[in-house]
């Protein structure tokens, strides 16, 4: 009896969160530092979260599982602030992992617990239309590393309006159909934008950002951030996952959040309790 109250106690807090999303689109991206052996628990989020009346688009990566594949064909990874290198034989592998792998996995999960998912990359009804990045250093090249000159966001919309999950793969097309290696929480930032999304949620393997004694923070605006960031507080591979929350707000999107995808429940922790479970940035209003 007190394991039944307690679910309904849940259930309740739940409520006006629910009342609240309903007929909202929030965008998750999936990052592939949580892992992909199992992606029931995040699945079944996504699943919960269509079935009560949001919708959600979800955005992957496969970092770890292109460098594990990379290692496999004896091809060394090599990095430029964070970015991966992309020559020809590489681009084959990330559209091997990301298009096929990492995307077949979530949408037959999702499928199994009951969704209506569908795999995308770029090139599917020009979803996302992309260009070479070409970096200050002129001797520098990162190859087929992109960046996002358009999102189709019609057919995002046409997909949600029928009912579908789209699960988007980070590989995005130039005119001529060469295909570009974009990082997955840009991605995620630019989806998100394009659709204007009420929320964007990050999923990592942190549990959110963490002020100078490493606790936790709750909730903060984007000129905290930005102060954080000069202070050194957040630092190194968080900083760009930050600034892509921060230009997502610039662009419209209600909210940002940072949260622990190896955290069971993650997203309907953070979204559905009063508590919530990781770090949420607002453009400005009343933080927690």
């Amino acid at each position: 009896m007190k394991q039944s109250i307690k679910i309904a106690k849940t259930l309740i807090e739940a409520l006006p969160y629910i009342k609240k999303f309903n007929s909202k689109t929030i965008v998750v991206k999936f990052g592939g530092s949580i892992g992909s052996k199992d992606f029931s628990s995040f699945s079944k989020d996504i699943v919960l979260m269509k079935l009560v009346g949001i919708n959600p688009v979800v955005v992957h990566g496969g970092g770890p599982e292109i460098s594990n594949e990379l290692k496999s064909k004896k091809i060394k990874s090599n990095f430029i602030n964070g970015m991966r290198i992309t020559c020809n034989k590489t681009m084959k592998i990330v559209e091997k992992v990301l298009g096929g792998k990492v995307n077949k996995k979530i949408v037959k999960e999702i499928s199994i617990n009951g969704g209506m998912p569908i795999g995308l990359t770029g090139r599917d009804n020009n979803l996302i239309i992309a260009k070479k990045i070409k970096l200050s250093n002129k001797d520098q090249d990162l190859g087929r590393v992109g960046e996002i000159t358009k999102i189709n966001k019609n057919y995002i919309n046409k997909l949600i309006k029928t009912n579908y999950i789209p699960i988007i793969a980070p590989i995005g097309y130039d005119q001529n159909g060469l295909s570009y290696n974009i990082n997955a929480d840009y991605a995620a930032s630019k989806v998100a934008s394009a659709i204007n999304a009420e929320r964007l949620i990050i999923l990592t393997n942190v549990s959110g950002i963490k002020d100078k004694k490493n606790k936790l923070i709750s909730s903060l605006r984007k000129k905290r951030v930005n102060y954080l960031i000069d202070q050194g507080v957040i630092e190194k591979g968080m900083v760009p996952k930050v600034k892509c929350l921060i230009d997502a707000l610039t662009d419209g999107v209600k909210k940002t959040h940072i949260i622990d995808g190896t955290v069971k429940n993650a997203i309907i922790l953070e979204m559905f309790t009063d508590s919530g479970i990781g770090t949420e940035i607002l453009l400005w209003g009343k933080v927690a």
